[in-house]
């Protein structure tokens, strides 16, 4: 399923925001109201840490993950990368990294096999991300934006790009990245997906100015309405596993 939430009025979610199979990050303030969204649907599954990152909120927008890692930048302080290593679960790698493009939520596009990635992010970065992550790098833009973390989502059931990608341009990259995908929005027609929501396997949460058609497409693309339940005990097994092993 896919809710609708906000942030201190902001209905820019991804960008405060980073959930992924195994855990979900979210900052640091005084808004019970949106943690309760967040802990009241994902704490039975995944952990919910509230952090900051380099003392900004804005954790979904510096940081990128998935069920195998978490990168962050090197703005990030030694307290903030050991409550991170302390809080998430075992079996998820963390890597600090010195980056030019230091948002890399902006900058980077991934599910748990492949990422998507700004044309030009540094060689040495790409190899962590590669190693951490445990992805397939590819370099790419959409719709002419090089920002390829903030105007597209991926999963592994789908993907939603920018509204302004070409067909061919999606059913290349669809090919590539073995991935159906679709053109859409969030938040009343904004092109900036990867900002305006966050998405794992089983739910999403976007903005509160979503519209129910924009909804719609988002948990028809990213098989949300028919698989959620699979995947959560899908998850919860994988979790108990790991606990006891």
């Amino acid at each position: 399923m896919a809710l609708r939430t906000q942030f201190q009025n902001s209905s820019e979610i991804g960008v405060f925001v980073k959930l992924t199979n195994s855990y979900c990050l979210v900052p640091i303030a005084e808004c019970e109201a949106f943690y309760s969204v967040f802990e009241g649907e994902l704490s039975d599954f995944i952990k919910v840490i509230h952090t900051t990152i380099g003392g900004c909120r804005v954790v979904g927008t510096l940081c990128v993950g998935n069920k195998n890692g978490l990168l962050v930048p090197n703005s990030t302080t030694d307290k903030e990368l050991q409550h991170l290593r302390n809080s998430l679960p075992d079996s998820v790698k963390i890597a600090r990294v010195e980056e030019r493009l230091s948002a890399l939520g902006n900058v980077v596009a991934c599910n748990d096999y492949v990422a998507l990635v700004h044309p030009d992010l540094d060689r040495e970065t790409e190899e962590v991300l590669a190693d951490t992550l445990g992805v397939e790098v590819f370099r790419q833009t959409l719709a002419d934006q090089v920002l390829v973390g903030s105007y597209s989502c991926l999963t592994n059931q789908g993907g939603m790009v920018h509204p302004k990608t070409p067909i061919e341009d999606q059913d290349e990259l669809s090919s590539l990245l073995q991935l159906p995908l679709v053109a859409g929005t969030v938040n009343r027609g904004s092109g900036a997906i990867g900002s305006g929501m966050v998405v794992n396997d089983w739910i999403a949460f976007c903005g509160r100015d979503t519209t129910a058609t924009e909804i719609s497409l988002i948990e028809s693309i990213f098989k949300l309405s028919d698989k959620g339940p699979n995947n959560i005990n899908q998850m919860r097994s994988v979790l108990v596993e790991s606990m006891t092993s």
